[in-house]
């Protein structure tokens, strides 16, 4: 079995650039539930193994997923424009960090405010979004839970644009085909979340995706936390022609989030590419991990 070292894991788990301070280095001791881990091929959704990946849990800000996913849809339909002047209400500007922290009344366009989202997880932008979008955030996130429904997660819904405690419910087998989703319908949109850093305000600021750059193939996705939710990450690599989604949500740490995505990245890309035989069960994490290739 492939050994992901200490000194490689200490490199992916550097400071966390969070706009406002958001405590992502502090354990979550409000998680009570198990760990909710899967591993898909990306090409067929061909599940490698599931941990607790059916249990119903807050998202955090894998919401943002679902929340650039309608606004990708908004500019294949014309009705958005990477130029567009999105606007930020007293609402939007209120929103807890991370947050790029625009006042009420200023704007950014369309692109930075992907940007924002994506790289930083910014909930004032991703609240602007929405009211950009939606008109208000209550109506886009009814949109983003019918979203959900056409996209087949039947155990998702929204009810914000930023994973902030609420209501937002999801699942990490969910939220691995909404990450095949977006790669599926938005395959040139994707890279925003590929994106390490960016200049704004006089500072760069880094992707919270420690894998970006560290990890071998990693090109995305999406990270996430609140104290209800714990460490959560969305992750894709692709080596070769092969891509493989990775989904954790409720770690403790963050470094154990990334070890865990990472470990099972690598795992999945050690094993054959194959189609499993009708009516297999997938191997658990720890069955699959206890294999002791």
């Amino acid at each position: 079995m492939t050994t992901v070292t200490r000194r490689t894991v200490h490199g992916w788990c550097g400071a966390l650039v969070l706009l406002g301070g958001l405590a992502a280095a502090v354990p979550a001791a409000a998680v009570t539930r198990p760990v909710s881990a899967i591993l898909v091929d990306a090409r067929d959704g061909t599940v490698l193994f599931a941990e607790n990946a059916g249990i119903v849990r807050r998202p955090a800000s894998l919401t943002k997923m679902m929340t650039l996913f309608l606004t990708f849809d908004a500019l294949d339909a014309g009705t958005l424009r990477p130029g567009d002047a999105v606007r930020f209400s007293r609402y939007a500007a209120a929103m807890q960090p991370s947050k790029v922290g625009m006042r009420p009344g200023a704007s950014m366009t369309v692109e930075e405010a992907i940007r924002a989202v994506a790289v930083i997880s910014a909930n004032d932008v991703a609240v602007a979004l929405a009211e950009r979008i939606g008109g208000t955030e209550d109506r886009f996130a009814r949109m983003m839970t019918q979203k959900a429904r056409a996209l087949g997660l039947q155990d998702t819904s929204f009810t914000n644009a930023t994973g902030l405690p609420g209501a937002n419910l999801t699942t990490a087998q969910d939220i691995a085909r909404l990450s095949m989703a977006l790669l599926r319908d938005h395959p040139g949109r994707y890279a925003a979340f590929g994106t390490r850093s960016f200049s704004w305000a006089g500072r760069r600021v880094q992707n919270h995706n420690h894998l970006l750059g560290a990890y071998p193939g990693a090109d995305g996705i999406k990270t996430g936390y609140t104290a209800e939710a714990g460490f959560a990450l969305a992750a894709s690599a692709k080596r070769g022609g092969r891509r493989l989604i990775a989904v954790v949500i409720g770690e403790r740490s963050v470094a154990l989030r990334d070890r865990r995505v990472a470990q099972m990245l690598t795992e999945g890309f050690a094993e054959p590419e194959r189609a499993p035989e009708r009516g297999e069960r997938p191997d658990t994490l720890e069955e699959w991990l206890s294999k002791g290739r």
